[in-house]
């Protein structure tokens, strides 16, 4: 259990840095997955890592963005 879930944190992390790179902050900033530049590894995940009441990175339709 603590590999999978320092496997969910390490593409969290990945996810986040990337969006944040990109200047997605805000719902109005959202980008989509192509938009992001994410690697197939992370479009895997994406789902898992975004849009839970505690998460960093939430979803907004089909577009992704961290919350500053």
């Amino acid at each position: 259990m603590e590999a999978v879930s320092g496997t969910i944190f390490k593409m969290e992390q990945s996810i986040k840095a990337k969006l944040v790179s990109i200047g997605a902050t805000s719902a109005v900033k959202a980008v989509t997955i192509q938009e992001a530049g994410l690697d197939m590894q992370e479009e895997n995940w994406i789902g898992y890592v975004a849009g839970g009441l505690f998460s960093i990175v939430k979803k907004k339709g089909n577009k992704y963005y961290v919350v500053t």
